[in-house]
């Protein structure tokens, strides 16, 4: 049995991977010339459980419009991206209330938990390294307020099991010392004891190196033109490399997987929301952060990569425009400047951005569609790495005709 899955970031490759466990003969098709080289290459490094809170929360509509425009705003709306995204952006809306927020989060929740078990298992399965840190992360708040809003919206994942501890000050230093020159602008902090962090660009590479080892086929430089399709079923996906035709088909293009949908007559809620980050050189300073430090009233994270650091953050709603943006870029440098203003600049950044293929509800898109053998692994939003393991085990089972370990109903296409 043949799966052809569409995609190599690490959504694709980890679902490659779980489908030649099962014994599947898999193909993955890519149109870069390497695994990881779009959404995965450069994010904020963190295995997050204890971000799995979708942005579409009470008061985030209120936020979006009150800095609508503004290239210095956390969450930017591109006046160009609304013509499409009404139908979008009125789901999105929907889900800002407490309580359909409150039920979206243990939706995610339940996924990224199992997620993080997975990767686990396959970090000890195949021996590969992606300067993995288990540390937790660390979220730091300026202000009483804030933290007391913080310390409200952890109840959920403490009433979940999960390892969450209110810190005062003095807690987070503890915890963190490079946090120190800062401290007396600091309120508290949260930490979020079971998060991982790593560079999901070589954890990406290197499974897809293992499971290439595992007779995993990849077509790199590969570009997806259309499909052939007979009655309810796909029969191949046409590329500028022939066609490639298999038993099953998995779509796990990221954002992009919206407009290929189209192609099959299918509709895809999934839009891209723009993020941003910087890696900085480490070497040399003697004071680095040891665990990711999220910065709430930045919105940044700095998740340290072995001798490097990862600055990420920003949303920005431009369509599919991945352009870089000078302001946006230099915001991330001056956040993390003022929570480590001790940093010895011993190197030059290196930006990136990336689309995140957001659902307006902040839950993927997991499982069957209209088509009877065509698949379905995109919408992860900021949490692809968080939810990749847990996504492309479960995904794999449903296509090899096995029982899922985690119920996937939540994400089903079918609640669009």
């Amino acid at each position: 049995m043949r799966t052809i899955v569409l995609g190599a970031g690490v959504i694709g490759v980890t679902t490659a991977y779980f489908l030649a466990r099962a014994g599947r003969e898999v193909t993955v098709i890519e149109r870069q010339p390497a695994a990881g080289l779009e959404t995965s290459f450069a994010n904020g490094g963190l295995v997050t459980p204890g971000m799995s809170d979708p942005w579409a929360a009470p008061g985030v509509p209120r936020l979006i419009l009150a800095q609508l425009g503004r290239d210095d705003a956390p969450f930017l709306l591109r006046l160009k991206a609304l013509p499409g995204m009404m139908g979008w952006g009125l789901r999105f809306l929907r889900n800002c209330g407490r309580e359909r927020w409150r039920a979206n989060t243990e939706i995610v929740l339940r996924l990224a938990v199992y997620s993080r078990a997975m990767l686990d298992e396959v970090t000890a399965a195949t021996g590969i390294e992606y300067d993995r840190g288990e540390r937790g992360n660390l979220r730091v708040y300026r202000d009483a307020v804030s933290l007391a809003e913080a310390d409200k919206n952890a109840g959920i994942y403490r009433s979940l099991g999960q390892p969450v501890e209110l810190l005062d000050r003095a807690g987070c230093i503890t915890l963190e010392p490079a946090l120190e020159p800062v401290s007396h602008q600091l309120a508290g902090g949260v930490h979020y004891g079971g998060d991982r962090s790593g560079d999901c660009l070589r954890f990406t590479r290197s499974l897809a190196e293992h499971a290439a080892r595992f007779g995993v086929s990849f077509e790199y430089e590969t570009t997806i033109s259309g499909f052939e399709t007979d009655g309810g079923r796909v029969q191949s996906a046409t590329t500028d490399r022939g066609r490639f035709a298999g038993d099953s088909f998995v779509m796990a293009c990221g954002s992009y997987g919206t407009p290929l949908a189209r192609r099959l007559g299918m509709r895809l809620p999934v839009r891209p929301v723009k993020g941003y980050s910087a890696t900085l050189p480490a070497g040399g300073w003697n004071n680095a952060p040891t665990m990711p430090v999220v910065d709430y009233q930045h919105k940044i994270s700095v998740t340290p990569l072995g001798d490097r650091i990862r600055l990420a953050g920003t949303a920005e709603f431009t369509g599919y425009d991945n352009g870089p943006n000078p302001r946006r870029a230099a915001m991330l440098l001056q956040a993390f400047e003022s929570l480590f203003p001790h940093y010895p600049n011993v190197g030059l950044p290196e930006h990136w951005q990336g689309l995140r293929p957001m659902c307006p509800d902040g839950r993927p898109i997991l499982g069957r569609t209209r088509y009877a053998n065509l698949f379905v692994n995109t919408g992860h939003g900021p949490l692809g790495w968080t939810l990749a393991c847990g996504s492309g085990k479960g995904l794999a089972d449903l296509v090899a005709g096995a029982k899922p370990d985690i119920d996937l109903s939540g994400f089903s296409l079918d609640r669009f």
